[in-house]
């Protein structure tokens, strides 16, 4: 108890005007998400009902079985490994940005930057395209109810009100868009898995489009990664979790081992022909004799599912773009949180726009081959962003004197990995004569530099606001047990024990 009762000594002898320590995202409301209402958010960022049957048909159409699954038990090892140095940040520090907030405290803010756009160009595109999946399938649905939607204002206006519901949730409370998420995905979870049970009585064979691609295998780990992607979502939800420090790292570990565990699953099913009827209905409907009941089971799965992603993704989206407004790297007005629902309602709606720009324009004048260039262009950026996570978990680290052989090793095939993955599919699109999705992923790695020199000239006073992240308050701390001081940009920051007759609120 000397520990305490010294504590409560220099209480009595703290100054009594000292300027309270406020942390920069409290207007969020901190403490009120349970650690089920993370994980809810981290998985259904990964949609793994959708990734459960997409996975079995990309194994199925390049023909690749065993390659397919021995992919994706090697991706789920590597994304584990890179969620282990994202747990090195999550449980030293909470921050709405993320990766974006963690990278800088390891390789500073060049690096920072890129990390940002990649997320963001991750977490919008994925949105997008989970958004247009998901009206399809509504259209799909109201097709076999005998309503058909001919032209384009019909489907602008279906698509502009499922972004309607996804944004009032989304504004409505981040704990109400929690368990609207969980309970939609593990709904279509259990339909996907029975599916796959139960369909294994022969009485169908997978029929495939033929494959457009000849690189199979590097389609295969893409798609694998990117299944397993989001699972970092959980980070930008720290400063809003009630223990962030133990519940968002435990989400970060958990959840590439939940959804990997289910997508090996999945590959097995494709490996054994239990998921030749999922496979069929997916691709062509009632046309090979499956019943319309099951078809319109799967669309109501996969349309769920295909939503609570675009949710999902939307949600991590915005809580990226509150954090650059805090950070004043773009205007501020963007972190503004709604005076009710203590939600960045600006920047919600802002994704929200961007979202249905993008997924109603691919409803209204189709896919085409920028569809796939998105994609690529999408995984690219996720693996760009979980290299330097890697790295700056290491320099990091290292410059703490915490390093220990795991997070080396496990930085070193992280990194490592992603480097070799992201310079291939560079390699392959430029043989193919494809070059949207190179220059995109070039356009990312240089976007940290120009930002930081647009900022530099602009407003040099924004970089000392970087990596912005959830610090303790005045309230927090039993008084006297810590000293406040202001650091280099002016707050009011927990800096530890103050030397005897130091001025507390003085200190630089």
């Amino acid at each position: 108890m000397s520990a305490l009762t010294e504590a409560i000594a220099k209480s009595f002898a703290a100054r009594a005007k000292q300027p309270p320590a406020r942390s920069p995202l409290r207007a969020l409301g901190r403490r009120q998400l349970s650690g089920a209402e993370v994980l809810a958010q981290s998985v259904a960022t990964t949609a793994p009902a959708v990734s459960m049957v997409v996975l079995p048909v990309t194994m199925l159409t390049h023909g690749h079985l065993l390659g397919g699954m021995i992919t994706i038990i090697v991706a789920t090892v590597l994304v584990t490994l890179i969620a282990f140095c994202v747990s090195q940040f999550t449980k030293r520090m909470a921050a709405s940005g993320g990766l974006h907030s963690f990278v800088f405290r390891g390789l500073g803010t060049r690096a920072a930057l890129t990390t940002g756009v990649a997320m963001l160009v991750k977490y919008l595109g994925s949105a997008v395209m989970t958004l247009y999946h998901g009206g399809q399938a509504a259209i799909a649905l109201l097709g076999f109810g005998g309503v058909h939607l001919h032209n384009t204002f019909q489907v602008t206006a279906l698509y502009a009100g499922i972004s309607a519901l996804i944004l009032g949730a989304l504004v409505r409370s981040v704990r109400f868009a929690a368990w609207a998420i969980l309970i939609v995905e593990a709904c279509s979870l259990l339909f996907i898995i029975a599916l796959m049970l139960i369909g294994g009585s022969g009485s169908q064979q997978a029929q495939i489009v033929p494959p457009t691609s000849s690189h199979g295998l590097l389609l295969t780990a893409l798609a694998a990664v990117f299944a397993l992607a989001g699972f970092e979502s959980a980070a930008f939800f720290g400063p809003e979790a009630r223990r962030p420090l133990v519940t968002v790292t435990r989400t970060v570990l958990l959840t590439p081992l939940i959804c990997g565990g289910l997508f090996v699953f999945a590959g097995w099913a494709a490996w054994s022909g239990r998921s030749d009827t999922l496979v069929n209905a997916y691709l062509h409907g009632t046309a090979t004799g499956i019943s319309p009941a099951v078809v319109i089971a799967l669309n109501i799965g996969l349309g769920c599912s295909w939503l609570a992603s675009s949710m999902a993704s939307s949600n991590a989206a915005s809580r990226l773009i509150y954090s650059f407004g805090i950070e004043r790297l773009i205007p501020r007005r963007f972190a503004s949180v709604h005076s009710v629902f203590r939600t960045p309602h600006v920047a919600l709606s802002a994704v929200s726009t961007a979202v249905l720009l993008g997924g109603g324009a691919f409803a209204v004048l189709g896919r085409g081959e920028i569809f796939d260039d998105l994609r690529l262009t999408v995984r690219g950026a996720v693996i760009l962003a979980y290299t330097l996570t890697a790295i700056a978990s290491l320099v990091f680290l290292t410059r703490i004197t915490e390093h220990t052989p795991g997070i080396l090793a496990a930085a070193s095939c992280g990194s490592g990995a992603g480097g070799v993955t992201l310079g291939y599919l560079v390699y392959v699109n430029m043989i193919d004569h494809s070059y949207v999705t190179p220059i995109a992923v070039l356009s990312i790695l240089m976007s940290g530099t120009l930002w930081q020199l647009y900022l530099a000239q602009r407003s040099p006073k924004s970089l000392l606001h970087v990596g912005a992240f959830d610090r303790p308050e005045t309230e927090d701390v039993l008084p006297g047990a810590g000293a406040f001081a202001t650091d280099a940009a002016g707050n009011i920051v927990l800096v530890g024990e103050p030397a005897v007759g130091e001025s507390v609120t003085g200190a630089r």
